[in-house]
């Protein structure tokens, strides 16, 4: 089964209810998402950048990052952004399939199954989750290397994610 990684949402302000909560959470996890990058470079899986535009509409995600970065959430952004052999996409809304091209490219790919990361696991996460399961994807969303406002929230859209649309929320 041929597999992507998505990376969601790391570009990004913080800039708004409970954000520093997220930052902090998010700060937690870096580690695990560095290694799931690398991971998916040893294994020739493309890795694919997903994110808000920020008010900019730009697909360009230098200037989404621009736009975003601050001294308190610098490190965050720079782990949301992609290589030269790597994709991005800028999504409008939160989940990463709406009005987005990210079907096509995964179609283009071959990918069946993705493995997803990022912020916030109760929103944009779940959301693209959500889509990609109704789209058939098979996923793996690891429990370690995603992050929400509160431990609540992450825990009820993992536990969401599992029982419903049968995502494997194993730890990397």
């Amino acid at each position: 089964m041929k597999k992507a990684l998505l990376v969601i949402d790391l570009i990004n302000d913080f800039n708004f209810y409970e954000g520093d909560l997220l930052l902090q959470n998010t700060k937690e996890i870096l580690p695990n998402i560095q290694k799931l990058k690398r991971h998916a470079k040893e294994k020739n899986y493309p890795i694919i950048y997903v994110n808000d535009h920020y008010d900019t509409w730009e697909t360009d995600y230098k200037q989404i990052a621009q736009a975003c970065t601050t001294p308190k959430n610098a490190e965050v952004v720079e782990m949301g952004i992609p290589e030269k052999e790597d994709y991005f996409i800028m999504k409008p809304q939160m989940s990463g399939f709406f009005r987005t091209p990210l079907r096509s490219l995964l179609e283009n790919l071959g990918i069946e199954q993705l493995i997803m990361t990022g912020i916030a696991g109760n929103i944009c996460v779940l959301f693209t989750a959500n889509d990609a399961h109704m789209r058939g994807y098979s996923l793996h969303v690891p429990e370690n290397c995603v992050a929400s406002n509160t431990d609540r929230h992450n825990h009820e859209a993992l536990k969401l994610m599992s029982e419903v649309f049968k995502v494997d929320t194993s730890p990397i």
